[in-house]
């Protein structure tokens, strides 16, 4: 008999292995006994004629507490039973500990006794014994079974003790059922400690964040949440008072309309729906008092004049033609048979109650910012321009409310997107591609054609129309950005390599300053219009979304807002690391990865390489579709690499993206996975599977077309020929329009031909794993159709997976689990030869 100690932090659990697949339990963790009485019994009988029993002493509910409770420790004997402390009987006592493996399988927990018990698996009643025994030796036993992988498996049991002769004992098997192991003791483990593995439902359920706002004073801040719980969600609302800390619920489930902070004075609004009228309600945050302040006001999204003396909205014309089974299309945008929506912009006077129409004609018209004396609007207009690239030209205009006059700042530009007002109302800020206002944006090299995607911010005057280009040698892309009326700085939310940090400038000395903030990646901020304070989400590659207020004066932030913390408490995480090298040209190509949480160097793991390849890098976030995470918790070592293309990184990097098709950027991630291969010894070198998902599932196509250094690939709505998702995609022209500029099939068949995977199906020889949902409108389905097809004539290794009714992303609960299972249960099919769980998944029968 070999004793093996399995260590699990303070909580550690010894077992004794008897055999190959059994397990015996030598030390055991439980919570102090808990004495029992019966009822009062008012009748000797209940109305079935059956009188109280001990079982229903047992039956008596008690609710598990949290792992680090179990703190009293039991030891068995040389037999293996646990002699529990006497106690005035009868009594109840809970005993808990985790069960984990390395690979797919079921455990079975014998438990015997000769004392009635209840076991439970992640809090649900398994199995249950209800007799009694003289002593230990002739205590029966009663099993349970669990899937102990991917998931750790909580285990209760519940010990009713009801007799004086007979001492209270337990012992405790586990035996492997399904995968009988040769090695038992390294394919299961126990645990007691309070910690354990992160599970894929770590990343989908639980409480977020989901949004932050500030009052205009900066005294109050409006928190948003999302409670998930798999198959359904809950939202509540708080309002937050920054002074006293004091918290409360003011919504649940949204009830309360497009909540949100006036523009001056500090009260909230929301839209209240009453019969057939819509009512404007204000919210008063120091007595919660609501006060209806119109009624039959627009059924629209609205925004305040800054005065609040008025709403603006959009509202859109009514469709003129029915969509029909037999249709044609208007556009190539809207393929199901509908006219695009045609939407003017409305300015309703809360005093008088009149709508007035300020936009008419033939195009649609699109609110971009209002003054800060809610005289003046920017508004847009947009043509589809499909013969000329980029396929799309706007235009905008400067309205003077009060004489209906439209200055026109600029017509048929075609790579400005959006404007706002500076606080003076003399300049405007806009944000656009490189190319834009004649290229003076543009910060390439030579013969480079600027990546459309690496948005840029310009300055307008609106005295001259002259404009000036802010961040042209400025590395970051902006995602959005605010002028504040405070200080006068703009505030830019930038991608900064594979960061998402806040950036100030200053207008007047033309500098930037990064605004520190302890996460890796910012969701979304607000500054507060009247006092130096902002607000932020952000979250980072090993927590979840957390809410801040900042002081802009001593650039101080505090966190005011953790849901996740307590759930993140129980869940032992791997180490996450950088690794970055240089490629073959020179340029240095940045990435990080992450160790599982039980990591010994002196093992052997497999790799999985994660990368996108397409305009944006992989942020260092915590919950992801691809939860790195979990991998490494399965036991995989995780390398996530930002290749040539992505934004974020500078002009010039970003342009390589541009009519490559994956050639730089799969050199990248060959020389990246042999660089790191060489780099970490611990690192098995003939394990290493790669995954991707839309640009990054065609990254994977295209991979396997040029290396055998993958042992296993996993493709999600990949582009497997660029000429048919070019043509059949809702965005592939428009996407076409930065990742093919200026490339047609007609004019390039090199690009869209050589580099597409389909056309070279013949060179793969990884095991291909292909995943898509059948209403995937992005990337159409028939993309992974025609390369299964492919390589299943070439007689290749090929599955396809078809996830029914999703779209791009799959988001039912049930079938994200069982799309994310068929990811995993593929790396272990073939990067630790264990094809158990891949054969359970889609019941196919080991030969």
């Amino acid at each position: 008999m070999k004793r093996i100690l399995l260590f699990f932090g303070v909580l550690s659990i010894i077992c004794i292995s008897i055999n190959a697949q059994s397990l015996l339990l030598h030390e055991l963790y439980a919570i102090a006994p808990l004495s029992v009485k019966r009822p009062a019994e008012v009748d000797s009988t209940d109305r079935n004629n059956k009188k109280f029993s001990d079982e229903n002493l047992l039956r008596m509910k008690l609710t598990t507490p949290g792992q680090e409770l179990f703190s009293r420790k039991y030891e068995a004997d040389t037999e293996g039973f646990f002699h529990l402390s006497p106690q005035q009987n009868p009594f109840v006592q809970l005993f808990s500990f985790y069960v984990s493996a390395n690979a797919y399988g079921k455990a079975k927990i014998k438990v015997t006794t000769p004392d009635m018990l209840e076991i439970y698996v992640d809090d649900k009643l398994t199995a249950s014994k209800t007799t009694t025994e003289e002593s230990v030796h002739k205590a029966k036993n009663v099993t349970a079974e669990c899937s102990p992988y991917p998931h750790t498996c909580r285990i209760v049991i519940k010990l009713l003790h009801t007799k004086d002769s007979t001492n209270a004992s337990i012992k405790i098997e586990l035996e492997d059922v399904l995968t009988k192991s040769n090695n038992m003791a390294s394919s299961l483990s126990v645990s007691g400690e309070s910690q354990r593995k992160i599970t894929l439902d770590d990343i989908i359920k639980g409480k977020r964040i989901t949004g932050t706002s500030v009052s205009s004073s900066g005294k109050y801040i409006l928190i948003h949440y999302i409670i998930n719980y798999g198959a359904r969600s809950s939202y509540l609302t708080e309002l937050y008072t920054v002074k006293t800390g004091k918290r409360v619920t003011i919504d649940t489930d949204n009830n309360k309309r497009q909540l949100a902070w006036m523009p001056v004075s500090d009260r909230m609004y929301y839209l209240q729906k009453d019969g057939e009228k819509i009512n404007l309600i204000f919210i008063h945050p120091e007595t919660l008092e609501e006060t209806t302040t119109a009624t039959d006001i627009p059924d629209e999204r609205i925004t305040f004049s800054p005065d609040e003396q008025s709403l603006f909205y959009s509202k859109a014309e009514k469709e003129t033609e029915k969509t029909d089974d037999v249709f044609r299309l208007h556009t190539l945008t809207i393929r199901t048979g509908g006219q695009p929506s045609h939407a003017f912009i409305y300015r309703y006077d809360l005093k008088t109650g009149f709508a007035q129409q300020l936009t008419f004609g033939a195009h649609a018209t699109f609110l971009n910012d209002i003054s800060t004396d809610g005289k003046k609007l920017l508004f847009s207009i947009s043509d589809e321009t499909i013969t000329e690239h980029p396929f799309r030209k706007s235009s905008m205009f400067l309205l003077d409310i009060e004489t209906m006059q439209a200055d026109t700042l600029w017509t048929g530009e075609k790579f400005a997107s959006r404007a706002q007002f500076s606080p003076d109302g003399k300049e405007i800020l806009i944000l656009g591609s490189p190319e834009a206002f004649g290229g003076t944006g543009l910060n390439v090299s030579e013969g480079q054609i600027a990546n459309s995607y690496d948005t840029q911010a310009f300055l307008m005057n609106l005295a001259t129309k002259k404009t000036e280009p802010i961040t042209k040698d400025f590395n970051p892309s902006v995602k959005n950005a605010k002028w504040s009326l405070l200080d006068g700085l703009i505030y830019l939310l930038t991608t900064d390599e594979d960061y998402a940090p806040i950036y100030t400038y200053n207008p007047a000395t033309k500098k930037f300053t990064s605004l520190p903030s302890g996460e890796d990646v910012i969701n979304n901020y607000q500054i507060a219009d009247r006092s130096p304070v902002i607000i932020y989400t952000g979250a980072s590659v090993s927590n979840s979304t957390r809410a801040y207020i900042c002081d802009l004066k001593t650039k101080k932030s505090t966190c005011i807002a953790d849901p996740y913390a307590e759930q993140l408490s129980h869940l032992k995480l791997g180490e996450v690391k950088d690794f970055n090298f240089t490629n073959s040209d020179g340029v240095e190509i940045k990435g990080y990865y992450y160790l599982p949480p039980d990591f010994d160097p002196e093992k052997k793991y497999p790799l999985i390489v994660n990368y996108y390849g397409g305009t944006t890098p992989t942020e260092r976030i915590f919950e992801s579709r691809y939860p790195k995470h979990v991998y490494a918790a399965l036991g995989y070592v995780v390398y996530v690499l930002q290749p040539s293309g992505a934004i974020g990184f500078g002009q010039e990097f970003s342009a390589l993206h541009v009519n490559t098709w994956g050639k730089r950027s799969s050199d990248d991630i060959i020389e990246g996975t042999e660089q790191f291969l060489a780099g970490h010894p611990f690192v098995d070198a003939k394990k290493v599977g790669c995954i991707g998902a839309s640009y990054g599932g065609f990254m994977t196509m295209y991979l396997q077309t040029r290396t055998d250094i993958f042992a296993a690939a996993v493709s999600h709505a990949g582009i497997s020929s660029i000429s048919s998702y070019w043509g059949e995609g809702y965005w592939g022209y428009s996407y076409s329009a930065a990742a093919s500029a200026h490339s047609y099939p007609w004019n390039n068949q090199d690009l869209y031909i050589n580099q597409s995977p389909l056309f070279s199906a013949d060179k793969i020889n990884t095991p291909l794993l292909l995943l898509h949902g059948t209403a995937d409108t992005n990337v159409p389905v028939g993309e992974s159709i025609q390369m299964y097809t492919a390589l299943k004539i070439l007689g290749k290794q090929v599955e396809l997976v078809q996830v029914k009714g999703e779209d791009h992303h799959i988001l039912s609960y049930e079938k994200r689990l069982k799309w994310n299972n068929t990811i995993f249960a593929w790396f272990d099919r073939w990067l630790k030869n264990e094809p158990a769980w891949w054969n359970s998944l889609y019941n196919i029968e080991e030969r």
